[in-house]
């Protein structure tokens, strides 16, 4: 799938980032082309593309960007999903094919106990190691982050006690041309069970760019002959994503396919929201049935979560880095 995104386009997601209007824009310039390697689930599958379009979109002003679609082959996938992305979205050999300048690319749903024993992890690895040469600069979002630094260095990630689930406050901690003129702080969405550690990206030559004080680590980077941007949490999370998962990992609870009630996203609902959901939660772990879904109670979110413009502040800064990058190797030749 190949889409060419500009300013009046619409694009429906319920954001957690301005609409494109309300930022400040680049003023034309270069065509960038930028694929997405899109592994979510199926549920989440249109979903991301949706939302990282419209990010892009907010973050590049009245620059025209390229966008492609990819997804690794051996994510396993439902026949619904599978054949969305083999009519939709262009085969993985295609990215040698063009000069990319940007690459983003996705988690997926962890099916195996270790990283490295994924059915796509072969697929991946390949695709780290190229991305390393064939592009300007490539982001890794979560599962793949930490996926990346496992082959790259070694770098194993850590189980928490807890999922870390919610919208955090995260701090720049060092000055960096991605951070530049972002909000402070930034509110970023994260989700996940496991964590890369601060002391052993710093030990094996990262850059930490900003880090919340509940979450950890939440930008990282590392300058290869493309500049690698890592994202341990969600930037592209919409205003419901965090709502989707907490509800259906609700639903699995309720269906026994985990143990484990699922803690509510930390600064996410409204006060009354958290006490009728505490209220939920007692009831569900007396009746525990997946017909009690059905006496959810309403949800409201915080009223100040969709005030964070954090995602495209660093998106916009991104695709500078990029135009910049393009403009420089122009010259050069």
């Amino acid at each position: 799938m190949t889409i060419l995104i500009d300013r009046d386009q619409v694009i429906s997601s319920p954001a957690l980032v301005p609409a494109a209007g309300d930022l400040a824009r680049d003023h034309g310039g270069a065509e960038l082309t930028i694929g997405l390697i899109n592994n979510m689930p199926d549920p989440a599958l249109k979903a991301t593309e949706r939302q990282f379009m419209k990010l892009l979109q907010a973050a590049a002003g009245t620059r025209r960007i390229r966008f492609h679609c990819f997804s690794l082959p051996s994510v396993k996938r439902s026949s619904e999903a599978r054949w969305h992305v083999e009519s939709e979205y262009s085969e993985l050999s295609e990215l040698s094919r063009h000069r990319f300048d940007g690459l983003i690319v996705t988690g997926a749903e962890p099916a195996a106990p270790e990283l490295d024993q994924e059915p796509y992890w072969r697929d991946l690895t390949e695709l780290i190691d190229w991305a390393k040469v064939n592009t300007r600069s490539t982001i890794w979002s979560c599962l793949a982050a930490h996926a990346a630094v496992l082959h790259l260095d070694g770098i194993e990630r850590r189980r928490l006690p807890a999922k870390c689930h919610g919208i955090f406050d995260c701090e720049a901690v060092t000055h960096d041309p991605l951070t530049r003129n972002a909000p402070a702080p930034l509110k970023v969405s994260h989700s996940r069970l496991n964590e890369i550690g601060e002391s052993d990206l710093v030990r094996a030559g990262y850059q930490v760019l900003t880090r919340s004080k509940q979450a950890g680590v939440d930008v990282f980077v590392r300058q290869y002959a493309s500049r690698f941007v890592f994202f341990q949490g969600h930037p592209e999370y919409d205003a419901l994503s965090l709502q989707r998962e907490y509800l259906r990992d609700i639903g699995r609870y309720l269906a026994r396919d985990r143990e484990a009630y699922p803690h509510l996203p930390v600064s996410y609902f409204d006060a009354a929201t958290e006490e009728r959901l505490a209220r939920f939660e007692k009831q569900a772990r007396h009746q525990r049935h997946p017909a009690l879904t059905n006496e959810l109670p309403a949800l409201n979110l915080r009223a100040d979560i969709a005030a964070g413009s954090a995602a495209a502040a660093l998106f916009r800064n991104w695709l500078r880095y990029l135009a910049a990058d393009a403009e420089a190797s122009a010259a050069a030749r």
